[in-house]
């Protein structure tokens, strides 16, 4: 069921383990407002297991009687080296590479559980709940504060991003996670989305874009 593996840009296995996926919520201001949360004062973190990893390429497939399920597109960063208590030069020198993944969320089963104060997992811990791209090498991106990436739904832009608009950025967030939790090789870390959030349906037509580096097209199961 779960045929996941980490590849890159040429299609190729990378030989790292399959790990965790460690996202961050409310990373963008303009996200923030138009589900009118609340600025966040320092990362707010989530977890996703290995298991809600599926390739980018093959089908989304969305949970059946959950309601509905929303686009998140977000940079994915593949960890290669363990990071604990880390320095921003070693945050650096341990990424293997930059991609994309979609944070899929059931939004009215985690608005349930913001209601009652629970955690958010039921929401976006669910199998193939990220559909992960290939990872475009480290030294092939100039800036990791100017990742420029896009999803269209059916040929229209839904979601459009930039990774200098985050409110915190990669190499910080990277600092922040490893003082709260160690990140191993395979890791991925999502670091959040930018406005345009809304539901998928059956048989939605996606095309995601890392801008200068590839282009996905898939499809809504």
């Amino acid at each position: 069921m779960f045929e996941y593996k980490h590849i890159d840009s040429g299609g190729k296995d990378i030989e790292l383990p399959v790990g965790k996926v460690v996202c961050v919520g409310r990373n963008y201001l303009q996200h923030v407002k138009e589900l009118e949360n609340e600025v966040p004062s320092e990362p707010l973190l989530f977890n996703k297991p290995s298991t809600a990893l599926t390739p980018l390429h093959k089908p989304v497939v969305l949970p059946k009687k959950s309601g509905p399920c929303h686009n998140e597109l977000e940079v994915a960063i593949l960890i290669k080296t363990t990071l604990c208590q880390a320095s921003i030069q070693s945050v650096e020198a341990a990424i293997w590479g930059v991609g994309l993944g979609l944070d899929l969320t059931l939004r009215d089963v985690q608005s349930t559980l913001k209601k009652q104060g629970h955690p958010w997992e039921r929401a976006k811990a669910f199998d193939r709940s990220c559909p992960m791209s290939q990872f475009v090498i480290k030294d092939q991106v100039e800036k990791l504060s100017n990742i420029g990436f896009s999803l269209s739904v059916n040929n229209e832009i839904r979601q459009q991003g930039n990774s200098q608009d985050m409110l915190f950025p990669i190499l910080k967030l990277l600092v922040d996670m490893s003082n709260t939790f160690t990140l191993l090789p395979g890791d991925i870390v999502m670091t959040g989305t930018p406005k345009g959030v809304a539901a998928l349906s059956v048989d939605d037509q996606l095309t995601i874009e890392l801008n200068g580096h590839f282009s996905v097209r898939t499809c809504v199961a």
